[in-house]
């Protein structure tokens, strides 16, 4: 695969940022990688596994000669290190950001300044761990990376993209563009209501004073046992998500409240038929996933015979 870049910093070099940077060595997509992050102990992990080329002493060194900058934090610190990244960076620099919350990240671009290329994106793939050991190579082949361009007509701006574009798709990723409010609202339908169901029914489990913690996990059979596999991810991410993207989450809330309801009726006044007709529509959109090839029909998805876990992609 061609070079894209000669110099790219990893700004964040958790799961997705470690995950970036060695699909980009595998690919041969950058010159030299460099990672950046606010703990010492993450980046000298990072650069003993050798997910980084080297570790950068502070964001300026860091983004000295980088043509790549990959923003990989919470969604909450990503509109300061935007403004500090745009005033700092080389001029023309592509700057990414890999958050699930786009419409914050796109005002934040506007605002700060044009002398970089500031592209949202969005790489919806990940797994409930962190941290970089947790990171691998092949975390996005076949994930869709959704892309919210600024509203720029510049040629710069529209190669920039491009170059983009191109990057995930080195990386095993489908590329989607997207308006940054409608990204918002399908993720929160998609991603960010079923991370909320999971902490609310993993901490009603906790709550129910009658049954005994140890048997919340010697019985957890599959349904709650993914349930917790979910409520297991970065509760510093979430936190921020869910700030971020509040609207788009209280409407998709506000959807799934009334559809709560409508169970609750249908449970309490025995109506068969519409639990059925319930049930059927959730089976045949579990299948259109599969068919589409975002799960797997396998049972046990992600676990070996042995029952341990392996890392997927998916859980973003």
């Amino acid at each position: 695969m061609a070079r894209l870049f000669d110099r790219a910093l990893i700004v964040g070099v958790g799961l997705i940022g470690s995950s970036l940077a060695r699909a980009m060595r595998e690919r041969g997509l950058a010159g030299a990688i460099i990672g950046w992050d606010l703990d010492d102990g993450v980046l000298a992990r990072a650069r003993a596994l050798g997910v980084i080329d080297e570790g950068a002493g502070g964001l300026a060194e860091g983004l000295h000669k980088a043509d790549l900058v990959v923003v990989a934090t919470p969604v909450g610190a990503t509109g300061a290190l935007l403004a500090d990244i745009a005033a700092r960076a080389a001029p023309g620099a592509i700057v990414i950001d890999v958050g699930s919350v786009k419409g914050v990240v796109a005002d934040a671009a506007l605002a700060a300044s044009d002398r970089v290329r500031i592209v949202p994106c969005h790489p919806v793939a990940g797994t409930e761990q962190s941290g970089p050991d947790a990171g691998f190579a092949a975390l996005f082949r076949e994930r869709w990376c959704i892309l919210t361009p600024l509203d720029r007509a510049d040629a710069s701006y529209r190669a920039a993209v491009e170059t983009v574009s191109a990057l995930w798709r080195a990386v095993g990723a489908k590329v989607e563009i997207m308006d940054a409010a409608h990204h918002d609202l399908a993720l929160a339908v998609t991603s960010h209501l079923p991370h909320l169901i999971a902490f609310t029914l993993v901490g009603a489990a906790d709550d129910i004073e009658s049954v005994a913690e140890a048997e919340v996990v010697k019985y957890s059979a599959g349904g709650f046992r993914d349930f917790t596999r979910i409520a297991a991810s970065d509760p510093i991410m979430w936190r921020d998500v869910f700030l971020h993207n509040r609207e788009a989450v209280l409407e998709a809330l506000g959807r799934f409240t009334e559809e709560l309801f409508l169970l609750q009726r249908a449970i309490r006044w025995g109506d068969g038929e519409t639990l059925e007709k319930v049930f059927r529509r959730g089976r045949e959109l579990r299948r259109a996933i599969v068919a589409a090839g975002q799960e797997t029909a396998a049972p046990n998805f992600g676990r070996n015979e042995g029952g341990a876990t392996v890392p997927r992609a998916g859980s973003d």
